[in-house]
């Protein structure tokens, strides 16, 4: 009964504060005009033709023989890249967190697990056809070998596996050192082996996390569309399927169809990966470790494991490297001598570079700060208040998480290429650059989300609600207590959020037109007509671009986020 009160009288504070019901109207019209209405317009649209509802589409796109093979190649691709994801995830966190290691191989584990973030999603794709293509700079001119074929389904595992593994070791290290090192000390002094120990008390802890990671992995694989579209060459995928049937042949209602497919795996293993296999890693995992665990120096053990370790990440690193280097070729693949650094010149002088890289940066800062903010006033809402609608729209900012870009893309131009329900409301949207922030926005907030959800679940209610009881709005409250005291969380959001704009290219590929040119369809484009040095040139800038822009970012995060005495209270601990 005392609960019921305690609802009933949230509620009436809640109707009682018209900036607080203001801004839960335009979350929920947000969310739905941009995220829930572009997705149900393809379900419309596959479901809907000329002789009413019916599953024709579904029934034409299945019959078509590439469809049904870019299903089974996208889920082969998925599956065996989640797998070896996973895997050399869990060895570089089990090495980071087990084994004492040099100073230098703890940093090349720092930039191995950057470097994927700093840099376009399909810049490996492009050093894998340099150096192992039929005119790679290994391949055919250190070893004579002409015809080596880097193109199909092995070249999209690799490079899908190797930008892919530095997310599942950040999620395993965090776990690994979540696990009380008196469990595996207990089973070593009765006499097990470390690899006893592993299997049988490591490993099950770690289970939970390990199924987490792959399906996150398994979703970022299936989502992809610039490594299937550079390096995939005749092996098709769902998201380069889609591309294609809107692009090529034309057919809007059957790319809906086709991204309702998508969307339903994808959807599928994010229910999975969210409500059943998160909710057990926490259970598993619970606090911190008791006391500092004790470093594996066995040579016979850490010798093995931090050189294969280093090897890999060297051979990832090299393959970052050459993008720069293979910018400076006067033309790959048929001349390597003398460098010139031509290509950097016609990037701004033939290409029109400056306007590519002004209009990502714009639209990337513009979009930044408003994921931010929006991403916590929806964890604000989500934490903070009761309301009926809370679980709708927590459900639904995540939601996009699952979304592939590509499936978003058509979903925008099909919802308002002609307005909302083809009524011609919101038809200036298209072709805009404002529909591109705010598919920078949707494609980011998750992450911000999910980063303020937990920054606030560690606040106390009553520190708001003194404020409250001193006569302080709800505006007041958020901008004077709230927000500063989750500054880092919103920061750190500000960054995640312009690097994700600034790098992005499955969702606004189809939507870019002529009056925008973004960096990352710049270079797209000309890695599909094989001007591999122009396009290492543009990404190289992009890097250089992205790398400055986090470290000026986190300075500023250094100096003006949290406070000094909070710092130093957090170093104490």
């Amino acid at each position: 009964m005392a609960r019921g009160q305690g609802a009933a009288l949230d509620r009436k504070k809640l109707l009682a504060d018209p900036i607080m019901m203001t801004t839960i109207i335009l979350m929920i019209t947000f969310l739905t005009l941009f995220i829930l209405y572009p997705l149900a317009i393809l379900l419309v649209d596959s479901l809907y033709g000329s002789n009413g509802v019916s599953l024709e589409t579904f029934r034409r796109i299945f019959a078509m023989r590439n469809f049904r093979e870019a299903i089974g190649n996208t889920l082969k691709v998925g599956f065996v890249v989640g797998i070896l994801s996973t895997l050399i995830g869990l060895l570089f966190a089990y090495v980071e967190v087990y084994v004492r290691m040099h100073r230098f191989v703890g940093g090349l584990f720092r930039l191995v697990s950057m470097l994927p973030v700093v840099s376009p999603p399909f810049v490996l794709s492009l050093s894998m056809i340099m150096l192992f293509g039929r005119s790679g700079l290994i391949t055919r001119f250190l070893f004579g070998i002409q015809n080596n074929n880097v193109y199909g389904y092995w070249g999209i595992v690799t490079v899908q596996t190797l930008t892919f593994f530095p997310v599942c070791y950040m999620m395993l290290k965090g776990l690994l050192k979540n696990i009380d090192p008196s469990m595996e000390e207990a089973s070593r002094d009765m006499g097990a082996s470390r690899w006893k120990v592993f299997t049988t008390v490591t490993l099950p802890l770690l289970l939970p996390g390990l199924g987490n990671a792959f399906l996150v992995t398994f979703i970022e694989s299936i989502a992809d569309f610039a490594n299937p579209m550079i390096i995939g060459g005749s092996y098709d995928t769902l998201a380069t399927t889609i591309y294609l049937q809107i692009t090529g042949a034309m057919d809007k209602e059957g790319a809906a169809a086709m991204a309702v497919v998508l969307l339903c795996i994808t959807l599928a293993m994010f229910a999975v990966q969210k409500y059943y296999l998160e909710r057990k890693t926490a259970a598993t995992l619970t606090g911190k470790a008791s006391r500092a665990r004790m470093l594996i120096e066995d040579r016979s053990v850490s010798y093995p494991l931090t050189v294969l370790c280093s090897l890999v990440a060297l051979f990832v690193i090299m393959m970052y490297i050459c993008v720069p280097i293979g910018a400076l070729f006067p033309a790959w693949g048929y001349k390597f001598t003398p460098l010139t650094f031509k290509w950097f010149e016609q990037v701004f002088t033939r290409y029109r570079g400056l306007q590519a890289f002004r209009d990502s940066f714009v639209l990337s800062l513009i979009a930044s700060p408003i994921t931010a903010l929006l991403s916590m006033i929806i964890s604000y809402l989500v934490v903070k208040r009761k309301f009926r609608a809370k679980g709708f729209i927590e459900a639904v900012s995540i939601l996009a998480m699952a979304v592939p870009g590509t499936v978003l893309g058509v979903g925008y131009i099909r919802g308002f290429a002609n307005g909302l329900f083809h009524t011609g409301i919101l038809s200036g949207l298209y072709g805009t650059g404002l529909i591109l922030i705010i598919v920078f926005v949707v494609r980011s907030l998750p992450t911000g989300t999910r980063s303020g959800i937990s920054a606030l679940r560690q606040i106390d209610r009553s520190i708001e609600e003194s404020a409250y009881d001193m006569g302080a709005n709800s505006l007041k409250v958020f901008t004077s207590v709230t927000l500063p005291l989750i500054k880092d969380s919103f920061l750190s959001g500000l960054v995640t959020a312009f690097v994700r704009s600034i790098t992005a290219i499955s969702a606004v590929i189809l939507l870019v037109t002529p009056s925008y040119l973004l960096i990352t369809v710049q270079i797209n484009e000309f890695a599909e007509k094989g001007g591999f040095s122009i396009a290492c040139a543009f990404a190289s800038i992009l890097i250089l671009i992205t790398y400055g822009s986090v470290l000026l970012m986190n300075l500023f995060i250094k100096f003006f986020g949290t406070s000094r005495n909070m710092r130093e209270a957090a170093r104490n601990e």
